[in-house]
């Protein structure tokens, strides 16, 4: 696997465990920036690389009457502040090839969504910015399909591809996540983030909203290092349950550091000279 690198990060190839994390969506400046720094600082103190994510829009809420966020011209405002005052790379998703260009002024990784991850023109347009795309797998894909994506996005032009699984569609309101997936999609060659919240979404579930399971981040977090991911994605809120999207699979800020150093060491085990260089240790 040849490791991605961006913003001075690099992703995959033996690295180091990258984290993405934020709000699910932008509720305010001051909030994305101090939650921004906040993570950011937890990162450090982890010896782990950091990207900041939060929604400009949300457009696919289970509801019409859900917050979507401060849409594309506010947002990417706040972003870039955020950028700039926390020193962070961002990383944002769109949903309409119209929004690639403008966001990729701001962003440093343009997201797919996981419904929308089979549209060609959204694709296209992603990959033309030059920008790393994140490919989310679509909750109905297999692990093999989405090569399909990843070669639209390369037969764009665009070799920065990072791939993440956020769960299968399990009966009602329920996503799997298959180990499987993880060692299956590295086999093409690009970084492998395992989405950690959004998998543990009961989508639909909560008669309006979308409701979750966070009290199982830890374990299936776990699970995923130890089967090879190049970085977790988690959405982080001080107060989950105050959050204005995804409240109740979000990963309290408190509870962050405390995983990070567990995590880190289960990646250590696949790459053990970083543990023996003192590399992986937070409190060295």
């Amino acid at each position: 696997m040849q490791p991605i690198q961006f913003a001075g990060l690099t992703v995959g190839g033996g690295g180091p465990l990258l984290l993405i994390a934020g709000p699910c969506v932008i509720e305010s400046e001051s909030h994305a920036i101090d939650l921004a720094i906040a993570i950011r600082d937890i990162a450090r103190r982890a010896g782990v690389p950091y990207v900041f994510k939060a929604s400009y829009d949300k457009a696919n809420r289970t509801s019409g009457r859900s917050f979507r966020g401060p849409g594309l011209e506010e947002g990417l405002r706040i972003l870039a502040r955020v950028r700039d005052q926390a020193n962070v790379p961002i990383l944002t998703d769109i949903h309409e090839a119209a929004h690639a260009a403008p966001v990729a002024e701001v962003a440093d990784v343009l997201q797919i969504p996981a419904f929308l991850s089979r549209q060609t023109d959204l694709l296209e347009a992603a990959a033309r910015t030059n920008r790393v795309v994140n490919l989310k797998k679509g909750q109905f894909l297999a692990p093999t399909d989405i090569r399909h994506a990843i070669e639209k996005v390369t037969a764009a032009g665009n070799d920065r591809v990072i791939v993440t699984e956020r769960g299968f569609t399990f009966g009602y309101h329920n996503l799997v996540v298959d180990m499987r997936a993880f060692p299956i999609m590295r086999a093409f060659g690009y970084p492998v983030v395992y989405d950690v919240t959004h998998s543990l979404q009961l989508p639909g579930g909560g008669d309006g909203v979308t409701a979750g399971q966070a009290e199982f981040i830890e374990p299936l977090a776990s699970a995923g290092v130890a089967a090879g991911v190049d970085g977790v994605f988690l959405e982080v809120h001080e107060q989950p349950a105050k959050a204005r999207s995804d409240a109740q699979n979000a990963l309290r800020l408190d509870l962050l550091e405390p995983l990070l150093e567990r995590l880190v060491r289960i990646h250590a085990i696949e790459h053990p000279a970083r543990l023996h260089s003192g590399e992986t240790s937070p409190r060295t």
